[in-house]
């Protein structure tokens, strides 16, 4: 069928491959958040292309758009390193963090039904099975699925994407704390889940206020706050 002057339906359009660059980004992106690249560490463009079976070419844009977010900082003369955070700049954002992340508990506890609260237990129980076995990677992936879930369970589109904007960065400062957390992180986020399960909002926004402020100053190396209960 002919189609004069006329756009073709958005279903029947094919779908165009992501760019190499774009995969490349990706996959250097996932490195640094897990920390199998550490802050500071100098990301030479050969080892990376061999690494990722691609040419230098999408490796050097990938670096390009990562110091453009602020991941990497390429130093005229010395090449590119993963960006390490100031103490300041993980203050501000776990500070954030800790703002939307007590709202979208406080909402969750209004909405997340039998249905959100099993997902929550779920998801807890892998992250107290990965502590169990020393898995750390697994228990800092649990740990921020879990905090996705509770942002998701708010109902608020607009928290959910401003959470998940913030969470990946979350996760990267998160990695060197979760052994030294450990227990009592899984502990706050049982007592986190049951006060959504309860539908105690003003609970729910504050076990997870100070769960957040605990995760911030075990990072920073401070004192955390006593209990306000």
């Amino acid at each position: 069928m002919a189609m004069t002057g006329a756009q073709a339906p958005a279903s029947s359009r094919i779908a165009r491959p992501v760019p190499l660059r774009e995969s490349v980004q990706a996959a250097i992106l996932d490195m640094i958040v897990s920390r199998e690249l550490e802050p500071g560490r100098h990301l030479v463009e050969n080892e990376l292309a061999t690494l990722l079976g691609v040419s230098r070419q999408p490796v050097r844009e990938a670096l390009q758009s990562l110091q453009n977010d602020g991941w990497v900082e390429l130093r005229p003369g010395h090449g590119a390193y993963v960006h390490a955070p100031t103490a300041e700049e993980a203050d501000h954002l776990l500070g954030v963090r800790r703002l939307l992340e007590s709202e979208s508990a406080a909402l969750a506890a209004r909405h997340a039904g039998p249905d959100g609260v099993a997902r929550l237990r779920e998801i807890y129980r892998r992250g107290v099975e990965a502590l169990d076995a020393d898995d750390v990677d697994t228990v800092v992936a649990c740990n921020a699925e879990l905090h996705a879930e509770v942002a998701r369970l708010s109902g608020n589109a607009v928290l959910v994407e401003l959470a998940s904007t913030v969470a990946q960065r979350v996760r990267w400062l998160h990695a060197p704390v979760a052994r030294t957390r450990g227990r009592r992180s899984w502990d706050e986020h049982l007592a986190l889940i049951d006060a959504i399960a309860s539908g105690d909002a003003d609970e729910a926004g504050r076990i997870m206020a100070e769960h957040t402020e605990h995760t911030r100053h075990s990072y920073l190396g401070t004192d955390a706050p006593a209990p306000t209960h």
